[in-house]
């Protein structure tokens, strides 16, 4: 109990800081986001399972031609493409949807910023497991039937900005092995290793390592 209110109160109070640091910043990407590509300034992007399975929309700046969600899954120009996210633990390397600039903040994970609206309304957490759609834990589950115990630990905690899998390789890392660093954490979650994850988050962004 004192653990969740204790993490609740950082979680506002870091989520008001953040915002005010980095407006600046978000809204310069929004410029250029705009500038190369006019259209929604948030990705479309479908709801994600939060805490105890309830879903949620995710604030995220769009890094791809709008409407890119529903085009990967009905325009025919984009069937090879959809069975490649398929296959690849629903990640792409090359993916021709996302836009020059939409590379440049995914790779320093400036789309992820606005994630401190969804924190201060109280649907994630600075730190947390990763925030999963819920097609991928269902068909990510018949892949990987013995993560089934891994994906129930981890919807026991709020889903995170950054979390253990971002610092520890990000998309470099499939499903079965992500979904295991997250239940991990949710079975050790505490303050002192929250400040761990969050000193390694500044290296996982600058770098860019495992972003896609």
């Amino acid at each position: 109990m004192l653990f969740e209110i204790t993490k609740r109160t950082l979680d506002i109070s870091a989520s008001i800081v953040l915002f005010i640091v980095f407006l600046p910043v978000v809204l310069l990407s929004i410029i250029a986001q705009q500038i190369e590509s006019l259209g929604p300034i948030f990705a479309d992007t479908p709801k994600r399972v939060g805490r105890k399975g309830k879903q949620f929309r995710i604030y995220k700046l769009r890094s791809m031609i709008p409407n890119a969600h529903d085009l990967l899954h009905t325009d025919p120009k984009f069937k090879q493409l959809l069975k490649e996210y398929k296959k690849s633990s629903y990640k792409l390397y090359q993916d021709p949807r996302v836009t020059r600039v939409g590379k440049f903040i995914r790779k320093y994970s400036i789309d992820e910023i606005p994630q401190v609206i969804n924190v201060f309304k109280g649907e994630m957490s600075i730190v947390g497991p990763r925030p999963y759609y819920p097609f991928e834990i269902r068909e990510q589950q018949e892949r990987y039937p013995e993560a089934k115990k891994s994906v129930k630990e981890v919807l026991n905690v709020r889903p995170g900005i950054t979390g253990p899998w971002q610092v520890t390789g990000r998309s470099d890392v499939n499903f079965d092995e992500r979904i295991e660093i997250d239940a991990e954490y949710a079975r050790r979650k505490s303050i002192l290793y929250d400040m761990m994850i969050l000193l390694k988050t500044p290296w996982a962004m600058i770098s860019g390592k495992g972003a896609v």
